[in-house]
């Protein structure tokens, strides 16, 4: 039996650092917004001469007064990502196909132009929240009715804690944040849910169980009987994921690294954030009976 209730401590204050230099990132540096959020215009270029690279686009990109612009290649050599923010200029593609045509010849193929106003751009990251915020709310009801609030307050810690972390990881590579971040956030919450519940059903039951085991002890033995559930779901999760980001395009890397943080955060929390609140709680049997005779 493998005793995680030896690093309780260790973890809880390597989590509290960890929790409150995402939270200074994301204060002081923030997020790195996507078009989705900050509004704009995206171009997804192919060229057929494989000699164009990233330099000379941006150089004639700029020529043009576009504003900041981001150039950067797209999967293979010859596709090219170009973003840049609302531009005044209703004929900006137009004068981009001019400009391009005029430096380097009938050379690109425009595959792909996306338009964001700002106002639709405020509106996706108002909504964004929303949904962020609603989905930690019904866990945090759902825990409340499936368990007692102390595993309910468990839950919702651990949770807090993915999604903090996760988002602090993004701020500190400076990662772009879209809506398919937004995706994977939300899907996160529901892994993480769902590795918690498994560990805290088998600790409700132990404590009907074993009355006189003290909790500190009846966690550890709850997470190692669900040991190996929780690393099968884990590894084979991990392995989609690292396969979607490898091969998947650079479409979805923002997304399959979001996930690969969050399971990966979502199953250390499941052991060292949920089940350390129990503890911290000193959630005992007479806990579970009470609030059954309650019911």
């Amino acid at each position: 039996m493998i005793a995680f209730n030896k690093y309780y401590n260790h973890f809880n204050i390597l989590s509290i650092a960890i929790v409150i230099i995402s939270l200074f990132l994301l204060t002081f540096k923030g997020l790195n917004f996507g078009i989705d959020f900050k509004g704009g215009t995206l171009i997804e270029l192919r060229s057929t001469d494989d000699r164009i690279n990233v330099s000379s686009l941006r150089d004639n990109l700029n020529a043009i007064n576009l504003g900041d612009v981001s150039v950067k290649k797209f999967g293979n050599d010859t596709d090219f990502l170009i973003k840049f923010e609302n531009n005044s200029n209703k004929n900006v593609i137009e004068q981009i196909k001019v400009s391009l045509d005029k430096s380097f010849g009938n050379q690109f193929d425009f595959r792909r132009v996306e338009n964001v106003g700002p106002k639709v751009s405020a509106e996706l990251l108002k909504s964004g929240v929303i949904a962020i915020s609603i989905a930690l709310i019904l866990m945090l009801i759902y825990i409340w009715i499936r368990f007692e609030w102390q595993f309910s307050l468990g839950a919702i810690a651990a949770l807090f804690h993915d999604v903090i972390v996760t988002l602090g990881m993004f701020s500190l590579l400076g990662l772009e944040i879209n809506l398919s971040i937004i995706a994977a956030v939300l899907t996160i919450v529901g892994y993480s849910m769902n590795d918690t519940v498994v560990i805290f059903d088998r600790v409700r039951e132990n404590l009907k169980k074993y009355s006189d085991i003290k909790i500190f002890e009846l966690t550890n033995i709850s997470i190692n009987e669900t040991l190996s559930r929780t690393l099968i779901t884990s590894i084979t999760t991990l392995l989609a994921l690292f396969s979607i980001f490898f091969f998947g395009g650079e479409i979805l890397k923002g997304f399959s690294l979001a996930m690969i943080f969050g399971v990966i955060f979502g199953t250390y929390s499941s052991i060292y954030i949920a089940n350390t609140i129990l503890v911290r709680l000193n959630v005992s049997q007479k806990t579970i009976l009470k609030e059954e005779d309650k019911n």
